[in-house]
């Protein structure tokens, strides 16, 4: 499972959305704060239950949400939440139309793209008044995502975490320990690209540091630089000092953005081990899907990624690594899922009730149980570790990620719109069109006045 930043935050997201499944196909009609489909009505005295609704963007989270909202109404038999799934493709299109006309779910969840606006237009119940602060521990990093003019706004539910994955059957052959590898754009100390260089071979066998080496007919990939922002380039821009944003406004047109970009790039276009950005800008899981076919050396990813490890079977060994060093050490993107309230809910008491249900550790175990994602309570972690252990994968590089040193994901109200504006311009830089430097500047200008707007 993978949350997703916003409307072009990552484009590998088949197997969930934080990315937990495909989404359905069909879009549940949404129901008004309150409402019910027949399952029970508003308490009026007679024992009737009042319902509470509950909005998210993917069903197989869904799956886990409805087992664990069975604990809770027999907890609690006087409230019924129903749980409403609206695909990804038409969620955030939905959205302000539903609290526009009053139609939105009690509770819905969001990513940090998109929470900010409703924020400031007061759409929103302030968690700490209507949950406490009397609750289980909460990731710090998620919650401080969605604190936005010092009150917070949401309820930690889901969190990803950066790791690289690695074909231990290639990276042994070529005698590389992939925890020890580190990007300069210097060059001093610089062990990765060599690494990438020594494990990319096109189809006769030649290495990228052979004389001989095609590029226009490679076997196996070193890595996967491509236009992701939250596998890769905001996590370059961290681990180089840069930032990505200051405050709601882009900010990686700088110098260290400049080198982390520029590295990024020449890994596709100079040094050919990874693959054209034709290609990964036309299909975000190209990456994933040549890492499992054995035709990508190092895959560096998210927790979302795990379910398509599957596939691998007996083909080769894989492994999981801490994500790349960079000069300013292994700093990856921090982004999680929140259940925000609806501050026009019929139900505040009720409303109020579910959310901390939905913040607790028992609340969230059924999404830890099933391998979802990490969980937002600290306290449902190990349920979600010891999931992945049963499945025979070592997963602590991933769980080491969540306590490191960290990047925000795009915050803002209108980040989606400065994304939009900035997407061609990343695809023809990645694509070497456009220098690096010249492309930033034209980026960082572009998202801004979309900002301002």
């Amino acid at each position: 499972m993978g949350t997703r930043f916003g409307t072009r935050g990552r484009t590998a997201a088949r197997a969930g959305a934080l990315t937990l499944a495909a989404a359905l196909a069909v879009t549940l009609a949404a129901c008004s704060p309150g409402s019910d489909d027949g399952g029970g009505g508003d308490d009026d005295g007679d024992g009737e239950q009042t319902t509470v609704t509950f909005r998210l963007w993917d069903e197989a989270a869904a799956a886990a949400y409805r087992t664990s909202f069975d604990e809770f109404e027999e907890q609690n038999p006087d409230i019924r939440v129903e749980v409403e799934t609206v695909p990804w493709a038409n969620y955030w299109e939905a959205l302000p139309l539903d609290i526009s006309s009053g139609e939105m779910a009690d509770i819905w969840w969001t990513n940090t793209s998109n929470f900010g606006r409703y924020a400031d237009a007061g759409n929103l119940l302030d968690i700490t008044q209507s949950v406490g602060d009397d609750h289980d521990e909460w990731s710090q990093a998620v919650a401080d995502l969605y604190t936005r003019d010092e009150t917070l706004w949401g309820v930690p539910q889901l969190q990803d975490s950066i790791a690289l994955f690695y074909n231990k059957t290639v990276t042994d052959a070529a005698g590389i320990d992939p925890t020890t590898l580190r990007w300069d754009p210097s060059g001093e100390g610089d062990t990765f690209l060599p690494a990438a260089q020594a494990v990319t071979t096109d189809n006769a066998g030649n290495a990228a540091t052979s004389p001989d080496f095609n590029p226009d007919d490679v076997d196996v990939w070193g890595f996967n630089a491509q236009n992701d922002l939250q596998a890769i380039y905001i996590d370059f821009l961290g681990s180089n000092g840069a930032q990505y944003q200051d405050g709601d406004e882009f900010a990686f047109d700088s110098p260290e953005g400049v080198e982390s970009f520029q590295y990024l790039v020449d890994l596709i276009n100079t040094h050919h081990v990874s693959p054209p950005a034709a290609d990964t800008n036309a299909n975000g899981d190209l990456a994933r899907d040549l890492f499992v076919q054995g035709r990508m050396a190092f895959f560096q990813s998210g927790q979302y990624s795990l379910p398509a490890m599957a596939d691998i079977g007996e083909e080769f060994e894989w492994g999981i690594a801490p994500m790349l060093e960079g000069p300013e050490g292994r700093v990856s993107v921090v982004h999680g899922v929140a259940a925000l309230g609806n501050a026009a809910t019929e139900h505040p008491e009720e409303t109020a009730e579910v959310l901390r249900w939905l913040g607790s550790v028992e609340g969230q175990l059924p999404l830890a149980e099933t391998g979802a994602a990490f969980p937002g309570a600290v306290g449902a972690r190990d349920a979600y570790l010891e999931y992945w252990a049963e499945q025979d994968v070592d997963i602590s590089a991933l769980q080491n990620a969540l306590d490191g040193d960290t990047i925000a994901a795009p915050v803002g109200p209108n980040v989606n719109a400065g994304a939009n504006a900035i997407s061609p311009i990343f695809e023809e830089m990645f694509l070497g069109r456009i220098p690096v430097p010249d492309a930033l500047a034209q980026a960082q200008a572009a998202g801004n006045e979309a900002i301002a707007e």
